[in-house]
């Protein structure tokens, strides 16, 4: 996994940057799955962009892991192998749980968490389940946010969209999903009382529930 380059967080994003956000965010929804071409006149047309333009975000992309380029073949996203899932999660737990562990219960981020934990109830009873998965990023991106670190944000956001190709390689959304919600409602509940480092804990556990879950899936369909 590759990061992507720095720039201050008061800098201006280049056309090449923003576009290659708007495709990093596709994936990170669940609109791209692992494995799909990209047809270069049809997203240039789509984000109405040059060609060249939409080559160095494919370039960006590329190097992040998230897409590949292949001679003759063109451009199609990336597929994660069980190793990449491993090493995601490994991450994961580093980055989110200390997060978690050391913030104040009242820090501005965890209303992004009680904003994502609500909207994923919403899709949850309207069945929608790739919103439930969006809302479940949303939800750990807020985790994250509680460092307060510009660098850890822009890596969990990388990591966010390899996870989801992983995501979307699974038939089953509504059984990846539906546990977590009522899961993060709980994680909520014990930071906000105070108690940051059993929620560090649970945290751990349920990260470690999700990976198995994943791990468990796609090795069945790599039989």
């Amino acid at each position: 996994m590759n990061s992507r380059p720095y720039s201050s967080p008061g800098a201006t994003p280049s056309l090449t940057d923003t576009v290659a956000e708007n495709i990093r965010r596709r994936l990170i929804d669940g609109q791209l799955r692992a494995g799909q071409r990209l047809s270069e006149a049809a997203l240039s047309e789509q984000l109405e962009v040059s060609r060249n333009t939409l080559r160095e975000a494919f370039r960006i992309l590329a190097k992040e892991g998230l897409l590949r380029h292949e001679p003759n073949r063109g451009v199609s996203v990336a597929v994660p192998t069980i190793a990449d899932i491993i090493d995601i999660y490994r991450v994961r737990r580093l980055i989110e749980c200390q997060a978690l562990a050391q913030a104040w219960p009242r820090h501005p981020a965890h209303k992004r968490m009680i904003q994502a934990n609500e909207d994923a109830r919403r899709a949850r009873d309207a069945g929608l389940w790739l919103e439930v998965g969006s809302a479940n990023m949303a939800f750990h991106a807020g985790i994250v946010a509680l460092a307060d670190s510009a660098r850890l944000s822009r890596m969990f956001s990388d990591i966010a969209a390899e996870l989801r190709l992983a995501f979307g390689l699974l038939d089953d959304p509504e059984y990846l999903h539906a546990p977590f919600v009522d899961k993060n409602a709980h994680l909520l509940e014990l930071f906000e009382s105070g108690d940051a480092e059993a929620a560090a804990r649970t945290l751990e556990a349920y990260l470690t529930q999700s990976e198995r879950m994943v791990l468990s899936v796609y090795a069945g369909r790599m039989e």
